[in-house]
């Protein structure tokens, strides 16, 4: 079975949606919009992630190509996640989505207070 991301013959949004797919992937490209984190960093800006959860979506994001994973050789050994070119056209892509996506939860707050 081909997974709906490598499909040639899907539309290109579910393409694009099924590469970010999940809670934490979207907020995961914000966090590494500012630069490269280490991992322990990301955890901490982003409450109710669990350390299982956040290894599993950088190496799908390095998978598909929008992360680049560098580990220094240290003691202890430090890993750090940055945004690959990919990463960061995918991020800029989503820019107007986010900006939608504000102006509604601005309109559905509007709507509430006027419900009240």
């Amino acid at each position: 079975m081909v997974h709906r991301r490598d499909d040639p013959n899907v539309c290109g949004v579910t393409a694009a949606i099924s590469v970010i797919e999940g809670k934490w992937k979207t907020m995961l490209l914000w966090l590494l919009e500012s630069g490269p984190q280490r991992p322990a960093a990301l955890r901490r800006k982003a409450p109710g992630l669990t350390e299982k959860v956040l290894t599993v979506a950088l190496r799908e994001m390095e998978a598909d190509g929008l992360v680049h994973r560098e580990v220094h050789d240290v003691l202890p050994p430090k890993t750090v996640y940055s945004l690959t070119e990919f990463g960061r056209e995918l991020a800029e892509a989503l820019a107007p989505l986010s900006g939608w996506g504000h102006r509604r939860l601005e309109k559905m707050a509007r709507a509430e207070a006027a419900a009240s």
